[in-house]
């Protein structure tokens, strides 16, 4: 089987050669213009030979054109931090405006998703990283004061939600339409220390599907649940082929949310503990362990999350070498 052919076989229930395998992380600075962060993703594609390429995007790059600031400053994840906000007062919600996604910063991204689709193998799919309308909201506003005027002034932040996901759905077809194989939508508060399930129906379910929608005609997209105790139930009914969750340090476990969801479960690797301080031999150990779980089906062996820039090439051989 070639990769896409084993991880559609995958999400179809059929029997593949081996269970597919991948991982991802960021790349501070090279992740903030086109040439270089097509270069350092077709790069690691080639090292590892992974069943499929996640974009690896920084979570700045959807709120970006906004008007916020940001500088990489250690963060052990490789990840930017935010230096300034935009939203400070109510009505700065109703003055968000729709993006043109083919300028500024939505813009070079697509550049280089072009620069990545014609240089990577055929057989390789790729999936676009986004943060849905609420992270983003929490993006430009910071989660504190994002909270504090959901409570408040629910019907400002909605509109601001709304026009978000509009940004953002128009962002995701433009991808389907380069030749992008679906959607990984990162959902962060989609989880019970973050908001209760009445607050992520009524202001996270909504942006969700209609990014997922402008999606349809992806065949790869996956659902990332972000934090210890998610909304598994909440959202398993969402139209994605694969979930992606902390499964090892969360409360629920591969066994469980194969009850839960339908689909492909993407896990079996701790990334923030086991994936850098583990030895290759226990890495590959914990790989082995989620396999047999699983009884090799329904499941795409990775990290529940993206891992620290410290892991060691040895230790992410030997995931890959795994299966």
């Amino acid at each position: 089987m070639n990769k896409r052919e084993r991880i559609q076989a995958v999400i179809a229930g059929r029997e593949t050669d081996r269970v597919p395998v991948g991982f991802w992380r960021h790349w501070p600075g090279d992740d903030q213009r086109p040439e270089t962060l097509a270069a350092v993703t077709l790069d690691y594609q080639r090292r590892f030979d992974l069943d499929f390429i996640k974009l690896p995007v920084s979570s700045v790059y959807c709120v970006d054109d906004y008007g916020i600031t940001h500088a990489y400053q250690g963060n052990s994840n490789g990840d930017r931090e935010y230096l300034s906000r935009v939203i400070f007062q109510p009505e700065d919600w109703t003055a968000l405006k729709h993006l043109d996604i083919r300028q500024g910063t939505y813009g070079w991204h697509l550049d280089s998703l072009k620069r990545i689709i014609a240089e990577k193998d055929a057989d390789t799919p790729i999936i676009v990283t986004m943060f849905n309308p609420l992270a983003m909201a929490a993006y430009l506003a910071g989660d504190e004061l994002l909270m504090a005027h959901l409570r408040q002034y629910p019907e400002r932040v909605s509109a601001a939600l709304e026009v978000l996901a509009e940004t953002s759905a128009e962002f995701i077809k433009s991808c389907i339409d380069l030749g992008a194989d679906g959607v990984f939508l990162s959902t962060r508060f989609a989880s019970y220390e973050m908001m209760t399930a009445q607050e992520y129906l009524s202001f996270g379910r909504p942006g969700d599907l209609k990014v997922l929608n402008a999606t349809s005609q992806g065949w790869f997209n996956v659902l990332h649940l972000h934090g210890q105790h998610p909304m598994m139930q909440l959202l398993a009914d969402y139209p994605v082929q694969a979930l992606n969750w902390h499964d090892v340090t969360s409360d629920i476990d591969l066994e469980t949310a194969a009850s839960i969801f339908p689909g492909v479960l993407m896990g079996g690797i701790e990334q923030q503990q086991a994936l850098p301080n583990a030895t290759p031999e226990e890495v590959a150990a914990q790989g082995r362990q989620a396999v047999e779980r699983m009884g090799g089906r329904r499941l795409i062996l990775t990290p529940g999350c993206t891992y620290s820039i410290s892991v060691s090439e040895s230790n992410l051989r030997a995931l890959r070498q795994t299966v």
